[in-house]
């Protein structure tokens, strides 16, 4: 019986994954029970997919599930929940960022009744300072947006007790961000530190748009306060307004010269245009994530596994829709 499973998201990482493998399976060896590691190939565009082939023809206990295109980590990360067996489950990247060792810190927490671990960094090493500067206010924008009690500077490096993964895998919004989801979910979590090491081989493949795709799917879907933006600022701009009305009036009154009310004009207009703009762009993107959620599409398709012929209650190994009940 497979106790723990160990998900790894990869995204044109042929040259690390080797290494992740050398690296790691003999840090996996030193626990206490069977083990899984599954690597979800996320349209990778190089060899990535013939490494996991190679892997898997290799070593048994290494699992490979290739997508029919990149649909992003996110849902990579929920393809290899639906297809985890252990009763502890560790997301983790490929290129050894996420140390293995720390993985085994994580399954002590887990043993001592913890449903949830997250990992967090205490340092970046050979990260630019705009990585590190926008992560730093990405994490704080978002526990203070989303209201969640989320652990700072923690990814999605953690560990999932059985409980805590199927409850995750009953989520049916297709906006999916596992590190807001499962602290939402409540269940009892904890946190372990750790230094983040340079990528062992390979460059990230988080572009910028990437990132911003990330932020505003974390964002959008688990708040309302945006949308509260514009009511505030209207309520801001209407003050502002009366009391500039109330300035003209008094200066007229005093005969003093204020340069007539084309000086005005101008910033009022753009300020008003700003607003609407705002409180339009934001409605939009309410409007897009609802549209999305109606589609009803699946959050992945699954090309091909390596390994895994079965899922986890036994059926047919398949993508399930965010909408279709789960059988578990």
């Amino acid at each position: 019986m497979i106790k723990y499973s160990f998900i790894i998201p990869a995204y044109n990482e042929e040259a690390a994954l080797p290494l992740f493998y050398e690296y790691a399976m003999p840090v996996f060896e030193r626990l206490d029970g069977e083990f899984e590691v599954i690597f979800v190939d996320d349209g990778s565009r190089d060899g990535t997919r013939a490494v996991i082939e190679k892997l898997c023809a290799a070593d048994r206990r290494v699992k490979g599930v290739s997508l029919s295109r990149n649909f992003g980590q996110q849902s990579a990360l929920l393809c290899g929940l639906r297809y985890a067996a252990g009763q502890a489950v560790v997301t983790m990247d490929a290129d050894l960022q996420d140390p293995p060792e720390v993985a085994l810190e994580m399954v002590e927490k887990w043993k001592e009744g913890y449903d949830v671990v997250h990992a967090r960094h205490k340092k970046r090493a050979k990260e630019t300072v705009f990585k590190r500067l926008s992560a730093a206010l990405y994490y704080r924008f978002l526990k203070k947006t989303t209201g969640l009690d989320l652990p700072l500077d923690c990814g999605d490096f953690k560990l999932l007790g059985r409980k805590a993964a199927d409850a995750v895998l009953s989520l049916h919004e297709h906006a999916r961000l596992l590190r807001a989801e499962v602290v939402w979910l409540g269940f009892r979590q904890t946190v372990v530190e750790f230094d983040r090491p340079e990528r062992a081989a390979g460059k990230t493949k988080y572009t910028l748009k990437k990132m911003m795709r990330l932020a505003q799917g974390g964002i959008v879907p688990n708040s309302r306060k945006p949308l509260n933006f514009p009511l505030k600022a209207g309520m801001v701009l209407g003050v502002g307004a009366l009391a500039g009305f109330i300035a003209l009036g008094v200066l007229t009154a005093l005969g003093i010269g204020y340069g007539g009310l084309t000086a005005w004009l101008f910033p009022a207009l753009a300020l008003a245009a700003t607003i609407l703009s705002l409180n339009t762009g934001l409605q939009n993107l309410y409007i897009a994530e609802i549209y999305e959620e109606v589609k009803g599409r699946p959050h992945f398709v699954v090309q091909e596994t390596y390994n895994l012929d079965e899922r986890r209650d036994g059926s047919e190994a398949r993508p399930v829709p965010p909408d279709e009940e789960r059988t578990e």
